[in-house]
Formats: C-alpha cells, sequence, structure tokens
C-alpha cells in the first residue's frame, strides 16, 4: 500500500474511532449497573488517549521517508489499542 493510500485509511480508522468512543459514551447507560464503573473507566482511558492516537496521526502525515515506516507501526499500534478496548467494552453487554 502506498504512502497517500495508507494515510487515507489511517484518516477514515481515526474517525471512525473517535465516532466509535462518542456512541459508547451515549450508551454507558445502558450498561448494567454492577458494570457500569468498569465501562466508565474504560471510557475514560479511550477519551484520554485520543489525544496520543491524534499525535501519531500527525507524526504518520508528516513522516519523512526515513520515518515513515516507524510513524506507520506507531500509529498501527495506537489504533490496535482502541479496537483492543472496544472489544472489552462490547464483552461488557453480555
Amino acid at each position: 500500500m502506498d504512502k497517500e493510500t495508507y494515510k487515507a485509511k489511517a484518516k477514515k480508522s481515526i474517525d471512525d474511532i473517535f465516532n466509535k468512543i462518542d456512541e459508547l459514551e451515549a450508551k454507558k447507560h445502558k450498561a448494567q449497573e454492577s458494570a457500569k464503573q468498569k465501562y466508565n473507566e474504560k471510557i475514560e482511558d479511550l477519551k484520554a488517549r485520543k489525544q496520543e492516537l491524534q499525535e501519531k496521526y500527525d507524526e504518520l502525515t508528516n513522516a519523512t521517508e526515513e520515518r515513515w515506516e516507524i510513524a506507520k507501526t506507531k500509529f498501527s499500534e495506537s489504533a490496535d489499542y482502541f479496537n483492543k478496548g472496544f472489544a472489552e467494552l462490547g464483552n461488557i453487554f453480555k
């Protein structure tokens, strides 16, 4: 995948992640009482890491040829953290 395609995919990913956090925030009242604290903690953790993900995206879009692979890896790792967090939140509703 070329750089521009990857950047576009990363931008879509970051937009999707931010939208998903907003959706989950809106659904927190649906969590069972026993799970609300854990749910709220996870949501707050993800919200706190939004800035980090945005910074990784900015690094990616401004990366020189020499730093491209490093920036790409850092962004992917940060995005993966969110996907794992979303899976954990999904398990709370099961």
